[in-house]
Parts: C-alpha cells; sequence; structure tokens
C-alpha cells in the first residue's frame, strides 16, 4: 500500500462540483435537470475577449509568460482597481493567476500550520476551511448571520481573533448567501485590527462587480492602515463569464509577493499567454456586456427570492450581492443536505445544502440564479410541487 502524507487525509472538496456531475449523469440518462447547484454564469464570453484570445494566438504568443504575468495585464488591473475604487495600486503588487483558488491556496499555505488559527467565514465557500485543514492550522469560523443580513458581523470577528490567529478570511459579496457588508462593518473590522497587528487579512472579492440595490461594494484596499498585510483576491470568472478561462489576480503586500511568485514557480509556472490578452480585452474594451450580466441577474434575482418566499416552510432574505440565494428551509422539516439530494433525484432541480458551506449552513440551501428566468420559474414550481407533497425522510 502507497502511504501519502496525512495531511491529504483533511482535505475536503467543494460539492458543488459533485453535485453538477450527479445532475450530467441524470441527465444522460433522459432526465429533465435544471442546475440551480453551479455558480457559474449562463453567458457566453463576450465576443471582443474571445476575439482578443484568438488574435493573441494568430500573433505568436504561444510560450511562456512571466510567472507573476504580462506587464500589460497588470498595468490594466492595477488602471481598473484605481478607476473604480480611487486606490493606487502598482503593478508591481499585482499577479496574475490561473482563477481565484491559487490565492486561497498560497495565502493559506503561506499561514497556515499546527498550532496557528485561521478565521474564515461559515458559511462561506468551502475550499476554505479545506485548506486550512489541509495545513494543519485550526480552522475557526466566523459565524454570517441570516439576521445580520448575511453582513459578517466586526465584533463578532473580532472577538474570536487570538494571539494564534494568523490569517482572517473575508468575503463580500459572499458565496453562498449573496451578503454584502456595509461599510460602517468594514469600517469597525479595520479598526479592531490594529490592536492585531501580526494578523494578516485575505479578501475575497470575485464578486465586487454584483451589488444590488443601491449597495455600494467597500474594496479593502481602500484602508491604508491594512494594506500592508493585506492579500486582495479577484479576477474574470465571475463579471465577464470567464468561468472555464481559469483567470485571476491578486495583490500581494511586500515579501508575500515574492512568496506567491516562488509558489507560482514551482506550481503552474504561468498563465497561458491567450487567456491573458483576453483578460486584458476585458477590462480595457467595452463594458456593456458585463454590465447587461449584472442587470439580469438582479432581474432573476427578485423572480427567485419572491418565489421561494411563497414555497411551503421556506423564507429567503434579499441577496444584495453576487448570483446566490440562500433560502431558510428549516421549517419544512427537512435536513438541508438530505432536502437538496431529494430535490435532484425527485423533481429534477439541482441545489446545493447549506452544510456544504459550514456547520453554520444548517437550515439553508444554495440556489444560483446563474440560470434562465424560464428555468427558474420551472425549478420553482417543481420545488413547491415537492414540498407541498412530500414529508421529509
Amino acid at each position: 500500500m502507497l502511504e501519502t502524507v496525512a495531511s491529504f487525509d483533511r482535505i475536503g472538496e467543494e460539492n458543488a462540483f459533485a453535485v453538477l456531475a450527479r445532475a450530467t449523469e441524470l441527465a444522460a440518462r433522459g432526465r429533465d435537470i435544471i442546475n440551480l447547484g453551479i455558480g457559474q454564469p449562463d453567458f457566453r464570453t463576450p465576443d471582443h475577449i474571445v476575439e482578443a484570445a484568438v488574435k493573441a494566438l494568430r500573433d505568436g504568443h504561444h510560450g511562456y509568460t512571466p510567472a507573476i504575468g504580462i506587464l500589460p495585464l497588470r498595468e490594466a488591473v492595477a488602471a481598473d482597481l484605481n478607476a473604480r475604487y480611487g486606490v493606487d495600486v502598482s503593478p508591481a503588487e499585482v499577479m496574475i493567476m490561473p482563477g481565484g483558488k491559487p490565492t486561497m491556496f498560497m495565502s493559506i499555505l503561506m499561514f497556515g500550520e499546527p498550532g496557528v488559527d485561521i478565521l474564515y467565514p461559515d458559511p462561506g465557500f468551502p475550499i476554505y476551511r479545506s485548506m486550512i485543514e489541509f495545513t494543519g492550522a485550526r480552522p475557526v469560523p466566523v459565524p454570517i448571520r441570516e439576521e445580520n443580513g448575511f453582513a459578517f458581523s466586526a465584533e463578532e470577528t473580532l472577538s474570536l481573533i487570538t494571539p494564534q490567529t494568523r490569517l482572517l478570511i473575508v468575503n463580500s459579496p459572499a458565496n453562498p448567501t449573496g451578503g454584502v457588508t456595509p461599510k460602517a462593518e468594514v469600517d469597525k473590522l479595520v479598526a479592531g485590527l490594529a490592536k492585531w497587528p501580526k494578523v494578516a487579512v485575505m479578501s475575497d472579492e470575485i464578486y465586487d462587480h454584483m451589488v444590488y440595490d443601491g449597495e455600494t461594494h467597500v474594496c479593502l484596499l481602500g484602508y491604508p492602515e491594512i494594506r500592508d498585510r493585506l492579500i486582495l483576491l479577484n479576477g474574470w470568472s465571475k463579471t465577464y463569464a470567464m468561468t472555464g478561462w481559469r483567470l485571476g489576480y491578486a495583490v500581494w503586500p511586500g515579501k508575500l509577493y515574492d512568496n506567491a511568485r516562488k509558489l507560482a514557480v514551482n506550481l503552474h509556472s504561468c498563465v497561458n499567454a491567450a487567456a491573458q490578452y483576453a483578460g486584458l480585452a476585458a477590462l480595457t474594451g467595452p463594458q456593456d456586456a458585463a454590465a447587461a450580466m449584472v442587470a439580469e441577474f438582479d432581474r432573476r434575482r427578485k423572480v427567485v427570492v419572491e418565489g421561494l418566499n411563497r414555497l411551503p416552510g421556506v423564507s429567503c432574505a434579499t441577496p444584495k450581492g453576487a448570483f446566490y440565494a440562500f433560502p431558510n428551509v428549516g421549517r419544512t422539516g427537512w435536513k438541508a443536505k438530505p432536502l437538496a439530494s431529494a430535490l435532484l433525484d425527485e423533481a429534477g432541480v439541482a441545489v446545493i445544502g447549506g452544510p456544504d458551506f459550514g456547520v453554520c449552513g444548517e437550515g439553508y440551501i444554495r440556489l444560483s440564479y446563474a440560470n434562465s428566468t424560464e428555468n427558474i420559474v420551472k425549478a420553482l414550481d417543481r420545488m413547491g410541487e415537492f414540498l407541498a407533497n412530500r414529508k421529509a425522510a
């Protein structure tokens, strides 16, 4: 028997992909499946972005690129952050990544080891906890509560920090809840972090374009008092419907930048050239398609929330960002994961059980409204019929 290191016995995964595989399998058998499980825009990548990648290939951009990314793209990221948030970012702080997850992986790898605490949102993106456990650090969940509009509480977050804390992970707009943390709460968090100068912060802002109802995204780069310990995660996947392109970026402070560069050299060498030229076209070209996507998500959001609140035993707070709803199913009589499984197998609707996003996710399910309004309405009808006629197992 081969023996691998013990850390691989602790590593988790993202159940949305398991649900996608199951939904795909059922569809291949002829079942009519509506997938509201996967967090992936149902739009095509805008044509001018695709054409930029094609042109890059035709122009001969076939070789290795720098491990940190091509300079024009890093300059464009810095310019975009300055234009949208008024922050000064040097291209020398920006690193181009193959998606968002490598920044999570690298950040947690830099700070996680036995005897160390890392704080992360719960419910939250499951890879946070998975990677924390992989390193042997102690995962400390920061509860994300419905009564707070699924925003994090600065007071509660700060109360969980100890001398053993090395890294705090925050995410707004949030997956899976759609919560957006207001500026006043972020201000309190940053002020409280002054007491803990050795705690690094990783801010996952991948959904920063997707805010609704007049909400404003608060970019943590706007707080100079934590810039020397702030890691920003962002990218193109959600905003420009580029999930399969595997293109993201990070802003790293100080020596962490070189640590990340070395990890990139050892891990993936570089991001492919064509995707980077596509990313450049996305940032510097017309933004109409991206804005239209957000407007359509907003319309679907209203349909989803209204429909969920009509279902027996279900209530749904209105999400302020991203493209997820996180309805409370506690009064249905079902536990969340068995309900999610039954909805897929019996009603043909793929959703994700809240516990897949953390212990605080029990009593909730996640729906992605990155699907057509027609399919969303049909899925809600199926869910309503199921809940009206099928009692909890």
